[in-house]
């Protein structure tokens, strides 16, 4: 599934899409970090909203009519776990050749290269493709409360 967060197209593996919701209730939590400072209600369910665009470095828009969120089923920490994706615009569902993956150039990517798993190329068009493993056991690590230093 491709979507555009900070200006950059990103692809996530739409198997792990459970739902795209437009943005509604929020619950912010205090003292919480930036990259999951709030709270959704899905259904019932609690789930953390994320912002994929902080450990990417990518600069934070407002929220428009475009704005979704990304419902996602992961494995975090070992066990299986709902979180909530902030996007700025999704756009499609998408088949992408193993062809098409290349490996992050050492030159001149301005994201940290420990948060991107690969660089996909669909026609004339480039994305990223997050390491969301390593997204989010970098930034459950991280004490409530404290930074994460990304190098």
């Amino acid at each position: 599934m491709t979507l555009r967060l900070g200006g950059e197209l990103l692809a996530i593996e739409s198997g792990l899409v459970r739902e795209v919701l437009e943005p509604g209730a929020i619950t912010r939590v205090p003292n919480a970090p930036a990259f999951a400072a709030g709270l959704l209600n899905v259904r019932g369910t609690v789930v953390p909203l994320t912002d994929l665009r902080i450990p990417l470095r990518m600069p934070r828009c407002p929220r428009d009519a475009d704005t979704r969120i990304l419902v996602l089923d992961l494995k975090l920490a070992g066990a299986a776990s709902v979180v909530g994706i902030l996007a700025e615009k999704v756009h499609e569902v998408t088949q992408i050749s193993s062809a098409a993956i290349e490996d992050v150039p050492d030159v001149g990517a301005r994201w940290p290269a420990q948060f991107v798993r690969a660089i996909g190329r669909k026609d004339t068009q480039y994305f990223i493709i997050p390491d969301l493993d390593a997204i989010f056991a970098a930034f459950l690590a991280v004490p409530l409360g404290a930074a994460l230093q990304i190098a």
